[in-house]
């Protein structure tokens, strides 16, 4: 049965210092009152014939926040005299924008000009993972779409990364070494590019032979999906690849978690034991990262913003 774990969002706002602090639960409720449950209807449709969505939509609401925060930045398209953050190295495999359109469609129709993309991300965002499996937390809405979109401000936390150097871009935004362990769990639906992880299994850090923490089982299989054609993808939870649960941080404690950065996670003394306690505890892991989503959710640049019309243009 699918857990449910609702968190406080208030308790954060004297946490955070990039935080726009008139978010609230229900923000729509007179403006638009079925906001939430058209972009619901949306992620349904979506998720029922892919329910990859979920690590899409996930992966495209975190490198929206960690730039300039939570303000559907990622969404605009290059022009021919300027280029968008979709053209930074780290986004051009993000994916899913096809379902904010859809969304953002829909309540155009119903509520002209009221709901951001900002919170159409945010909302889709929670709303796939509830239907993985995941927890299901109140998400406080009434965020501005941001004016910038600029490949330079993209400065994401690598694959590669030691768990000091992704921490470093963690606590710029305000959060904890929890957090981050947190919301990497993420990765228990997630999927990558071989490229991301290749050198792991042959020529890991220019030893010529396998990275020795990665499970030589593992190692095998994913030479094997990497022999193919235009760089294929692999599951980074080789076990229960679409439910969100606290599966990934098992893999992690069996050498089998597929990018550095994940596997750090189990080695180093920092986060060693996160790991452990969040792989025997799924509970826990779900109350964590509810909580963790509703804190890089509230992020913001501080910025005044607008209500976009399309979000893929500025008004």
């Amino acid at each position: 049965m699918m857990r449910r774990t609702e968190t406080s969002f208030l308790a954060f706002l004297i946490l955070l210092p990039l935080v726009v602090a008139d978010l609230r639960v229900g923000f729509y409720s007179a403006t638009c009152p079925k906001a939430e449950q058209i972009i619901q209807q949306v992620v349904q449709k979506k998720f029922s014939s892919d329910p990859s969505i979920t690590a899409a939509l996930l992966r495209m609401h975190f490198h929206d926040c960690f730039v300039r925060g939570c303000d559907a930045s990622i969404l605009i398209d290059s022009t021919k005299k300027k280029a968008s953050e979709k053209t930074a190295g780290p986004n051009l495999t993000v994916r899913g924008f096809e379902v904010i359109d859809e969304a953002k469609k829909a309540l155009e129709a119903a509520c002209p000009s009221t709901v951001s993309c900002a919170d159409i991300i945010t909302l889709a965002t929670r709303d796939s993972v509830v239907l993985a499996g995941g927890p299901s937390y109140k998400s406080p809405t009434g965020r501005r779409d941001g004016l910038v979109s600029n490949p330079n401000d993209v400065n994401l936390p690598g694959p590669s990364f030691s768990v000091s150097q992704a921490l470093q871009s963690f606590t710029d935004k305000g959060m904890t070494l929890n957090d981050m362990v947190t919301l990497l769990g993420a990765h228990t639906v997630g999927v990558a590019h071989c490229s991301f992880f290749e050198d792991r299994l042959s020529n890991f850090q220019g030893t010529g032979s396998p990275d020795p923490s990665m499970d030589p089982a593992l190692v095998t299989k994913l030479k094997n999906i990497c022999a193919g054609p235009n760089d294929p993808t692999a599951f980074l939870d080789q076990n229960t690849s679409f439910a969100f649960d606290n599966q990934f941080y098992n893999q992690v404690n069996l050498k089998r978690g597929v990018m550095q950065i994940d596997q750090e996670l189990g080695v180093d003394k920092s986060t060693a034991g996160i790991v452990s306690g969040f792989a025997s505890n799924g509970a826990r892991f779900s109350q964590s990262f509810a909580t963790a989503m509703l804190k890089m959710g509230s992020l913001q640049d501080g910025n005044p913003g607008e209500i976009r019309k399309n979000c893929r243009v500025f008004n």
